[in-house]
């Protein structure tokens, strides 16, 4: 069984990454975009939708990666 975690956990830890990585990529560009940004228009643009969206991505594999760890423990216990 531990043979088939690990693989999961490794793609856990990609896509933590690449999460991170979209995340960052749309926090610079919705700064760039804040500096243009008219003031007076209202809500979140699409870059700080996409920043959002992939900072809480990060955060659900973050804490599937943990838990197949604590499984992976367990099970070697």
């Amino acid at each position: 069984m531990s043979y088939i975690l690990i693989p999961v956990i490794i793609g856990l830890m990609i896509m933590v990454v690449i999460s991170l990585v979209r995340g960052i990529a749309a926090f610079l560009n919705s700064t760039k975009e804040d500096l243009h940004r008219d003031p007076d228009a209202v809500g979140p643009s699409p870059n700080q939708v996409l920043q959002n969206k992939m900072m809480f991505n990060r955060i659900k594999y973050q804490a599937a990666a943990v838990l197949v760890c604590a499984l992976l423990l367990a099970m070697t216990r």
